[in-house]
């Protein structure tokens, strides 16, 4: 995805910003003298992390790249980095050694894994690349995340729906969600944590830079570095047939498929959300849908 130059940059950009959201109140430092800019200075970084202050600023400029685990562990803990976040500055400060360049194939979803999508009748359920595009979904989550898209659209790799790029660019995926800033930030979070495991993706690099083009929500997002495991929680949604729909959703990594995830969304038992889903799936759903195929 970028050049050696190109990670380093990163590692820069992520290093200031984390710096920037700390006070010293808010680790125990006495503050003096003017601040030109917000946050902790770098000697007051170093001193937290116990690095001395001319390593440090050669680290966050991009000027030492043989940081030891210690050392990162140590401005981790100084910045107060979350899980999510320390992972991500361990991939830009160590990054895996580059392999031998090969032509790109498109990414899919193995055959036992859509056969297990596809028994999951009444739970709406995904498979996600590591861009975010879709690789397979079962009749309902089709139905629940993009019944405006065709159904077998996930099997031809230049059709397939792009969750993050639906979410951006596709105004009846904006209105899908009720908290559409909570989701757009989780959205750019998880990107920024498969930019951070695979550096030399092209297909992802390509990605960024067209939704930073045509986004300026997502260029403003992409700029502040959020970093987050999107592992569990709720999707607030209201879809145009069903309405209002609160959904817990978990993500699990498929450790046979580099960077794939499986994602399943559950209704409380008995509740009014567990019914909605229930009508989703009704045959008659197929001939009210207030959205064309395309």
């Amino acid at each position: 995805m970028q050049s050696e130059n190109g990670t380093r940059g990163e590692l820069a950009d992520f290093l200031r910003s984390r710096r920037a959201r700390l006070r010293p109140d808010d680790v125990g430092l006495v503050s003096y003298g003017a601040r030109r800019v917000p946050g902790l200075r770098r000697e007051e970084l170093a001193q937290l992390a116990g690095v001395s202050p001319i390593y440090y600023t050669r680290l966050e400029q991009g000027q030492s790249t043989n940081a030891s685990e210690s050392v990162i562990e140590a401005i981790a803990g100084a910045l107060a980095l979350t899980d999510g976040e320390r992972a991500y500055l361990h991939d830009l400060a160590r990054p895996r050694p580059a392999k031998r360049r090969r032509a790109q194939r498109p990414e899919s979803a193995r055959r036992g894994v859509e056969q297990l999508i596809d028994a999951m009748r009444d739970v709406p359920a995904l498979v996600l690349g590591r861009h975010s595009e879709v690789l397979a979904w079962n009749e309902l989550g089709h139905l629940l995340f993009a019944g405006h898209y065709d159904r077998a659209a996930p099997r031809r790799p230049a059709d397939r729906p792009n969750l993050t790029r639906m979410l951006f660019l596709d105004p009846h995926t904006r209105e899908l969600y009720r908290r559409w800033d909570e989701e757009a930030s989780r959205a750019v979070a998880s990107l920024r944590m498969a930019a951070g495991r695979h550096p030399d993706d092209a297909a992802l690099t390509a990605l960024v830079g067209e939704l930073i083009v045509k986004s300026r929500e997502f260029a403003a997002c992409w700029a502040e570095h959020p970093v987050q495991v999107c592992g569990a929680g709720t999707k607030h949604l209201h879809h145009p047939v069903v309405g209002d729909l609160d959904l817990d959703y978990e993500a699990l990594h498929l450790p046979e498929d580099d960077g794939h995830r499986l994602l399943t969304y559950t209704a409380a038992p008995g509740s009014g959300h567990e019914a909605a889903l229930r009508l989703l799936r009704a045959p008659a759903r197929h001939d009210r849908s207030p959205l064309s195929l395309r």
